[in-house]
């Protein structure tokens, strides 16, 4: 760490990652992928602008607390650097940049460095304080998760994948909208539901804790930012859960035509196969596993959307 001209700090993070270069790059350059990836990302978006720059909005955690904020960056493919700086900045930030930059060391290994250049609102020496804080906790556990991803990316079995379910509902998407985006009230409208608490940690982003009672009747605890686009989707992101998964994103969508809205329940999950001896015996494999964790999480979906159908179409809507 050390003082920058600006009376900011820059700071660097730095590891091996036993995987080649080219596929940690792609990790890097695909920021829509980052929330699989990386802890502190809750949800990603990026619009590409030409010529290798893209503008992207992150949802992340920081020091404990939900933050947002939209960045440029520049993607040099040939070099396997990344180079970003916060268009928007969120207090206490004043300013943020910073970079990624791949070095191969061998065809399957090669070293990641992450580096920032940071000051904060009215130089504020606690403010600066907090953000290095976050910097260096996030860079590490970042640096860490992408190690891990990578390994993924290169193993032969498929460790990350993806499922959906939807419904079609006679009614407005608003109303559909807000049987998901009310949550607090899902102990009552859905049975699998034991225990629910809903809280609202920033603009438009929750913190959704439940516990879920499965077939079997044993009871478990999930923990999950949410993300809200209103009466559009919403996103989230589970922080708790069980050994056998290392991830877990899901989006709840809605697309309305002509007085019918189709709600889709799609999931991203990941494996981690160090906890799958935690499964029942039969579902300990990595194929066995996938089936088992989605047949598990779709009966859950299939059952909200079936409830939020009958919900909306007794209600029309009102």
């Amino acid at each position: 760490m050390q003082s920058n001209e600006a009376g900011g700090l820059r700071t660097e993070h730095r590891t091996t990652v036993p995987a080649p270069a080219a596929t940690v790059y792609e990790l890097l350059a695909d920021v829509r992928g980052w929330p699989v990836i990386f802890p502190p990302t809750i949800h990603a978006e990026s619009s590409e602008l030409g010529g290798g720059d893209q503008r992207i909005r992150l949802w992340a955690t920081a020091n404990e607390t939900v933050k947002t904020w939209t960045s440029m960056r520049r993607l040099d493919p040939v070099g396997m650097r990344v180079d970003f700086a916060q268009e928007v900045p969120q207090e206490p930030v004043a300013a943020m940049r910073g970079w990624w930059a791949v070095e191969p060391l061998s065809a399957d290994s090669c070293a990641v460095l992450l580096g920032h250049e940071f000051s904060a609102v009215d130089d504020d020496p606690a403010a600066l304080s907090w953000i290095e804080r976050a910097v260096d906790t996030n860079s590490n556990r970042e640096l860490a998760s992408l190690a891990s991803a990578a390994a993924r990316a290169v193993s032969p079995e498929e460790l990350v994948f993806d499922f959906s379910d939807s419904v079609e509902v006679v009614g407005p998407r608003h109303a559909a909208y807000e049987f998901i985006d009310r949550a607090d009230e899902w102990r009552w409208k859905l049975p699998h539901v034991a225990s629910v608490a809903l809280t609202v940690v920033a603009p438009d982003v929750q913190l959704l804790e439940m516990d879920t009672v499965a077939s079997n009747g044993s009871t478990h605890r999930t923990a999950s930012y949410r993300v809200c686009f209103t009466d559009h989707a919403i996103v989230y992101k589970q922080t708790e859960f069980p050994p056998f998964l290392a991830g877990h994103t899901g989006r709840w969508s809605f697309t309305e035509a002509e007085g019918r809205t189709v709600v889709e329940s799609s999931h991203t999950v990941v494996l981690n196969p160090d906890g799958l001896e935690r499964l029942p015996e039969e579902a300990r494999s990595v194929g066995a596993a996938r089936d088992f964790i989605t047949c598990a999480l779709s009966t859950n979906s299939r059952a909200t959307l079936g409830l939020l159908k009958e919900f909306v179409e007794r209600n029309n809507g009102r």
